[in-house]
């Protein structure tokens, strides 16, 4: 398998593990799978152990000297390496084991190609740090971001490490938010992808500095070189003081949910 997804370049790398990642995903979907407890309500399957196995042999075919920090089994390799591989194999473990297939398979490498894959639609979306695209059926095409749908997905999950001056929550209560978008809560950081596809006129979440999370680099990486507004809930660039993440396909409704969210904050 790991041959088979063989490639020379950064890009064609991240998106062959998640590829790779993604064929396990779906492979496995529907399956009676024991839940590996995390702690405070978390859980992995064995679809997430596997698919990061699968993730990870591709990279070290192809990388053996780079690090990688996954979801599952943490850091192998060097922690300070200059080239460090952040994954995440299955994002929305808990949409995955109640049969629901809202997930993301999530490569990125830090400051560079990134690659999230929808295992169910079969959907890459890619960069090699300077451009996006979409992969299906072995047609790429570039990613336009638009916020023509007007649909805005929040994520509701937990941590609120911003509360009481900021619940996403809160935005779903506001008549500005529900007369100009519509919220959807997917549960999935395939969510930030979307925006870049246009699928999707934004996307908010609460947090710390998630630049390097390895359930967003990815599409954080994704969007920005498709040339989405990325900035925190507080709208300064995401990184080490970083504050949450509000990703907007234009200006427009960026500055129409940062003007919510301050009147709130």
């Amino acid at each position: 398998m790991i041959n088979s997804y063989a490639s020379p370049d950064d890009a064609g790398v991240a998106v062959a593990a998640a590829r790779a990642g993604a064929d396990v995903v779906s492979n496995m979907y529907g399956q009676r799978l024991t839940r590996i407890d995390k702690g405070a309500g978390d859980f992995a399957t064995a679809a997430d152990v596997e698919a990061e196995q699968t993730i990870l042999g591709v990279i070290r075919a192809a990388r053996p000297d780079d690090g990688v920090l996954g979801e599952e089994g943490g850091q192998r390799g060097a922690a300070d390496a200059v080239r460090q591989w952040l994954v995440d194999p299955l994002c929305g473990t808990l949409n995955y084991a109640v049969g629901n297939m809202l997930v993301a398979v999530n490569v990125a490498l830090r400051n560079g190609a990134a690659a999230v894959a929808d295992p169910f639609s079969g959907e890459v979306f890619f960069t090699d740090g300077e451009t996006a695209w979409v992969r299906h059926d072995g047609v790429d095409a570039q990613l336009t971001p638009t916020p023509v749908t007007q649909l805005v997905d929040v994520n509701l999950d937990p941590p609120f490490p911003s509360a009481p001056g900021f619940r996403a929550v809160d935005l779903l209560t506001r008549p500005e938010f529900v007369e100009r978008f519509r919220p959807r809560v997917v549960s999935t950081t395939l969510a930030l992808a979307w925006v870049a596809a246009g699928k999707r006129a934004a996307y908010v979440t609460d947090g710390g500095d998630l630049s390097w999370s390895v359930h967003f680099a990815a599409g954080i990486a994704v969007c920005r070189a498709a040339g989405c507004v990325v900035t925190g809930i507080d709208g300064a660039p995401i990184g080490q003081a970083g504050r949450g993440l509000v990703v907007a396909a234009d200006a427009e409704t960026h500055g129409l949910l940062m003007s919510m969210i301050r009147s709130r904050s």
